[in-house]
């Protein structure tokens, strides 16, 4: 469990049954951190699902308040019946009023239908029905709420989780290559939660009103849970994913395949680049602009951080023999002066002459 926590040097030498019990600690201390932050979320489920919610609920309300789609119709219909149910009340309180010219036989008989229809319309609901997704199955509540808890649990839990990765293929990166991937992986946590954030925020609303809006009058939209759940969740991870550009840039920089000037040049190819990966993204024609723009301003961010990084002058086996006794001293030898290696015949003729007849 200490070789979890401690970083091995890149000098040590570990047996195969090693390495296997240090993948299994840091598999253990990633699995205990997946299952305490899982535990904690789903204490937390409601809030959590209400964030997940937000974007549809928010589609949801600008439909209600143009009367469109289904829910909108119900929300017609409500208020509709509330306003109904308000001018009956309000016309049997004045017929029941002793100077409303009606017989008291009568005022009499109103009063009971007076109460009973005004205990009926306090119970009528005043909220808007159909904000959230629905479910079709018995157990569907359930296995949603488990696997919204697991997505969130996971995004929490990334940071530890890499580090771990990390921490176990640390011991196979030379000194000088540890220095290059130190800065580039502690930015791919930040980077993923920004990508997590904007997906949510710019993404996940526009490709939701896009989606539900679609031919929406040929269809009664019922949006189901475990269907958005999985939608979302995979916009978000994308969108994740795709904010990592600025690491792999940097990282290709780093290894000598590409350079700032390169990068410069091919500055149309890029933005033609980010076009097509926000297309493929779900979204209408402002939402395609919305998301090209951040995805080019990372690759204007990493040609602008890729000058401050420097290529290795040699390859790895180089740097090996640089740091090396071995290869320390098979680089003081003194070079060969440029004379042919002999051949065959030659060094059979220097050993015997007369074996060469």
């Amino acid at each position: 469990m200490v070789r979890a926590i401690r970083t091995i040097d890149h000098e040590e030498r570990l047996s195969l049954v090693d390495h296997l019990d240090e993948l299994r600690s840091r598999l253990i201390i990633s699995g205990a951190v997946l299952a305490v932050v899982f535990g904690i979320c789903l204490w937390q489920n409601h809030l959590l699902l209400e964030i997940v919610n937000e974007p549809l609920k928010s589609q949801t309300k600008k439909q209600v308040a143009k009367g469109q789609g289904t829910v909108g119709q119900a929300v017609l219909a409500q208020k509709g019946l509330l306003r109904l149910a308000g001018d009956t009340e309000a016309a049997l309180r004045a017929l029941s009023e002793p100077g409303s010219g009606v017989s008291a036989r009568t005022r009499a008989q109103l009063r009971p239908l007076l109460a009973t229809l005004q205990a009926d319309t306090r119970r009528l609901p005043r909220g808007s029905p159909g904000d959230n997704p629905v479910t079709l199955g018995v157990g569907e509540p359930f296995t949603t709420t488990i696997t919204v808890t697991l997505y969130f649990a996971l995004i929490i839990s990334l940071p530890v989780i890499l580090y771990e990765l990390y921490g176990f293929i640390l011991p196979a990166l030379l000194p000088s290559e540890r220095r290059a991937a130190a800065p580039l992986l502690t930015a791919v946590p930040f980077l993923f939660a920004a990508g997590v954030l904007f997906g949510y925020f710019v993404v996940l609303p526009a490709a939701v009103r896009f989606f539900v809006n679609f031919n929406s009058g040929q269809f009664n939209v019922l949006v189901q849970a475990s269907q958005f759940y999985s939608f979302a969740a995979t916009v978000l991870l994308a969108m994740g994913l795709v904010f990592q550009v600025p690491v792999l840039i940097l990282g290709a920089t780093r290894v000598g395949l590409v350079t700032p000037k390169q990068l410069r040049r091919n500055r149309r190819y890029a933005l033609l680049g980010c076009a097509i990966v926000a297309a493929l993204l779900p979204g209408d024609a402002i939402t395609l602009v919305l998301e090209t723009v951040p995805l080019y301003v990372l690759y204007e961010a990493s040609i602008l951080l890729a000058r401050f990084v420097k290529p290795p002058e040699g390859g790895r086996g180089d740097e090996q023999m640089r740091e090396t006794p071995a290869g320390r001293r098979a680089s003081e030898d003194p070079p060969h002066n440029g004379d042919p290696e002999p051949t065959v015949q030659q060094m059979i003729d220097h050993v015997d002459p007369k074996l060469s007849d």
